[in-house]
């Protein structure tokens, strides 16, 4: 096949680390003629391409003009770059991700007559943290856009269930598969353990808690700070490990000094996607206190890794974090919750081995890029066959058909 995906921006994020394994593994497995089409990597976050060391396997079309912010007059400019591009490559598929690569990318091919467009929402582009004027209007593009494509993937069941609701488009449209990754490094991260924490001044005694994300608003940090006042009184053998950079950074640092917990929160700051696995293995447990998120790639990484995890049921987050079984889920912005699971996890070495112990069982092969890739040419040949509304109660797109 000669597939196009297309991305607003290369950083280095989940929805990118899921498209790009997806280029590769399309070229690799199948023989496919794959074309990325981005726009620059701006942001703190880094360029997954030049992070990533398979990152320069890729053939790479871009544009100043495609960027994540609203801008009528370039946005414009961009379609009709767009539509160029297409007419050039006369793809069979055209896979967009991301909010306004998606729509913008499922604008263009539809004006094309690509004959199979296929969109991936990684997260829901509308939520209730955005003002009502915002929300509406990206739902009512998102509907809109919907219409230009023939089908729509979503990283978790619960994307279907929210963009469905909203009326964006019927479920049948809809199939989950889950965001792929290289599974192997962290079900071999542990033995990388020792070196890492004595990196960061951990000891023996010292039960990390780290968190994997972005210092952003709607991450979460706050919470995992205010939580750690409690915890740090009852365990003072507790240490919080924050792997991300962000603009929020002064903020947090501020809050944890005004807390007294200086001596124990370390930030390890932006980091290369190959050395989250070693990252994750000297943690003791892993904690995503997020307010939206389609599913945190963090939470399978942590499972496929051994370490439980501790959630705000937010999204996709209870498909992985399983209530007593892979670790705990929590009602959002619920601080005593959090500390009490914190806490109880932090203290307790044999529920936290038997938790992620079931984590591992339970999706590395779930989560394998190639399983990943498999389901989405699926997907890919059953549009290009015209199946319409193959989705739906089936949710679940196997390798085989």
């Amino acid at each position: 096949m000669r597939v196009a995906h297309i991305i607003t921006r290369m950083i280095v994020g989940g929805a990118q680390e899921n498209t790009l394994y997806t280029c590769l593994d399309l070229q690799q497995q199948y023989g496919d003629e794959v074309t990325l089409i981005t726009g620059p990597a701006t942001g703190p976050e880094g360029d997954l391409l030049q992070r990533h060391p398979r990152g320069s396997e890729v053939n790479v079309v871009s544009s100043p003009l495609m960027r994540r912010a609203i801008h009528p007059w370039r946005d414009w400019q961009c379609l009709r770059w767009l539509r160029r591009e297409l007419l050039k490559l006369r793809p069979d598929v055209v896979h967009t991700h991301s909010a306004k690569g998606g729509i913008l990318g499922r604008f263009a091919a539809h004006r094309t007559g690509v004959p199979a467009i296929v969109h991936t929402v990684h997260g829901a582009p509308f939520h209730e943290y955005q003002n009502a004027i915002a929300r509406g209007l990206s739902r009512r593009c998102e509907c809109w856009a919907a219409r230009r494509c023939h089908h729509l993937i979503s990283v978790a069941d619960a994307m279907t269930d929210r963009l469905a609701t909203a009326g964006v488009a019927p479920r049948e449209m809809f199939s989950t598969i889950y965001s792929g990754m290289e599974v192997e490094p962290f079900v071999e991260a542990q033995s990388l353990r020792a070196a890492v924490r004595s990196q960061f001044g951990f000891r023996d005694e010292h039960v990390v808690i780290g968190k994997v994300a972005r210092l952003f608003e709607l991450k979460g940090h706050e919470y995992v700070i205010q939580s750690a006042v409690d915890v740090c009184r009852r365990n003072p053998d507790a240490r919080f490990l924050f792997v991300g950079d962000g603009v929020l950074r002064g903020r947090l640092e501020k809050q944890i000094a005004d807390a007294g917990l200086t001596e124990h929160f370390v930030f390890a700051g932006l980091r290369p996607p190959t050395e989250i696995p070693e990252l994750i293995a000297a943690m003791d447990l892993l904690v995503h206190a997020s307010l939206r998120e389609g599913l945190a790639r963090a939470l399978p990484q942590a499972l496929i890794a051994g370490k439980p995890v501790v959630s705000f049921d937010i999204d996709g987050a209870r498909e992985v974090a399983l209530d007593g079984i892979t670790g705990r889920l929590l009602p959002p912005q619920d601080v005593a919750a959090l500390a009490e699971a914190l806490m109880q996890l932090s203290s307790d070495e044999a529920l936290r081995q038997r938790l992620g112990d079931e984590g591992r069982r339970r999706f590395t092969e779930q989560f394998r890029h190639q399983t990943m890739t498999a389901q989405i040419r699926r997907v890919y040949e059953r549009v290009l066959a015209g199946e319409r509304g193959f989705g739906g109660a089936a949710k679940r797109v196997s390798a085989g058909g």
